[in-house]
């Protein structure tokens, strides 16, 4: 009991100075937003001055002794490792342990305190407004960190603020299946739709004002936040989401721009114009990190405003980045949906670039563009063969290979095209060629040097309905067994 007293008391002393700070960060603008839902019978009446807030949190956190305790003991449940908390006394055990996560627990533990006044100021038979006050200035306070407790707690306060319903209240998961393990046929699941609140929405936005014009570092959780907002279909428009983000894409530090970036695609399904406008603001930027952003969602952008995104994967591609040209090169393959000719021009653009990166990223669209020229006619095949990289040949080789079998006679006329090209690479692919099927090997060296037919040719398949006559002749075991069946009946 001495060891969990020392770790109360220290943490304790943590929290509160935090708890101070918080309060003090959140009391910086003012006044403060409305609360979403009131008493007719009490109205509310707005903290004369941050002083008085403070004093008033100060004091309700130390009244409620319980609440504290009960927040640690669920803290430390959730911090101490399984394999740790496996003992009898995990205070006595891991002192040591918990003593050097003071940070960890105090912050959250400040984040179940907020959630618990908020969770008194949206009930609504009896809202208290009070607390209201306390919780979205203590909210407020702690999102000042672009990671932790503040991008997932924060977020689900912040959406209970809009929605103006106690926190965990409405039914946000699918219900469970009688093929899943958790399901109990016997349970009944709160269903709460998604309504966003009027006033809820205004205290919302203001919190998400109040972060928008802060540090880097808040509107990095701004866009963090933002990004689970597009989930809320019901919260896209009362929030506003598509102006804070229009309004980012030419915030001062690239950090941020570049993490608008992964929402564009989400933003498109939500609003095609607001999302494509913002494409086009991200993309006039020239830093890197944006620029590489941009690169690792194009393939999403294909998908949904289609011939639109071709411009920024040719800007893309004339990029001296190579993190650029790398995402880029591989989103080339994404033309083949739009036009088969295009894609098959870029690939032959691309298999001459002097970055080997480029070339390797090819390799995965290869099979497409043989499908669509059979015989090479753009020397795309040879050009990367006759390039020598060994990324590419140990990718490339497994290809021809299987073509070898499979069309022999577009594996002739490539194997013409890349002795008139370079007898060093012809002889590359016959060393591969010979160690794997030696008599083959010999047999295509004939055909080339002196003209012999080849070893195989493809065949040509003709489509037909075979009839009954046909089947008895390919298939008699089959004929057989059903005249058994006939003479046993």
């Amino acid at each position: 009991m001495k060891a969990k007293k020392r770790v109360i008391d220290a943490v304790r002393e943590v929290v509160l100075t935090k708890l101070v700070e918080a309060m003090e960060r959140g009391c910086k603008i003012w006044p403060l937003a409305p609360p979403p839902l009131i008493d007719v019978d009490f109205p509310p009446i707005h903290p004369e001055s941050p002083k008085t807030l403070i004093e008033q949190a100060h004091g309700f956190f130390l009244a409620d002794k319980g609440g504290f305790e009960r927040h640690l003991n669920e803290t430390v449940e959730l911090v101490v490792p399984h394999r740790m908390s496996l003992t009898e006394d995990p205070f006595e055990q891991h002192e040591k342990w918990l003593m050097r996560r003071l940070d960890i627990v105090a912050e959250r533990i400040l984040f179940a305190t907020c959630t618990s006044w908020l969770a008194q100021s949206l009930d609504e038979n009896l809202p208290d407004t009070d607390r209201w006050w306390l919780a979205f200035t203590l909210l407020d306070g702690l999102s000042i960190q672009s990671h932790g407790q503040a991008v997932h707690q924060g977020y689900h306060l912040l959406e209970s603020i809009a929605l103006a319903q106690r926190p965990g209240t409405w039914h946000s998961q699918p219900e469970a299946g009688p093929h899943q393990i958790g399901w109990d046929p016997h349970s009944v699941t709160p269903k709460t739709d998604i309504i966003a609140h009027a006033d809820g929405c205004f205290s919302a936005s203001e919190l998400l004002r109040r972060l928008e014009e802060g540090d880097e570092e808040r509107r990095l959780l701004l866009t963090g936040w933002i990004g689970l907002l597009l989930e809320r279909k019901e919260l896209f428009s009362p929030l506003n989401i598509g102006e804070i983000i229009l309004r980012r894409t030419s915030d001062p530090s690239p950090r941020v721009a570049a993490a608008l970036v992964p929402n564009l695609a989400r933003l498109v399904d939500a609003d095609g114009e607001t999302g494509r406008e913002a494409l086009k603001r991200l993309s006039t930027r020239d830093e890197d990190l944006v620029k590489r952003a941009l690169a690792d969602v194009l393939t999403r952008m294909f998908r949904r405003i289609g011939w639109d995104a071709v411009p920024y994967l040719e800007d893309m591609l004339k990029s001296k980045d190579e993190n650029v040209l790398a995402a880029a090169s591989v989103t080339a393959g994404d033309l083949r949906f739009l036009d088969e000719q295009k894609f098959t021009d870029m690939l032959q653009q691309l298999s001459k670039h002097d970055l080997p990166i480029v070339r390797r990223n090819l390799v995965p669209h290869l099979r497409e563009y043989m499908r669509i020229h059979p015989d090479d006619d753009k020397g795309v095949i040879a050009a990367l063969w006759i390039d020598g990289d060994e990324v590419v040949a140990a990718r490339l080789r497994e290809l021809l290979m299987r073509l070898e079998e499979v069309d022999p006679t577009s594996f002739s006329r490539y194997l013409n095209r890349l002795r008139s090209e370079s007898n060093e690479a012809l002889d590359r692919l016959f060393e591969i060629l010979k160690i794997r099927k030696p008599e083959v090997c010999e047999k295509w060296r004939q055909h080339l040097e002196e003209g012999t037919p080849p070893p195989a040719e493809t065949p040509v398949i003709v489509e037909s309905k075979p009839s009954t006559s046909n089947l008895e002749i390919e298939l008699p075991e089959l004929t057989d067994a059903l005249s058994i069946l006939d003479s046993e009946e």
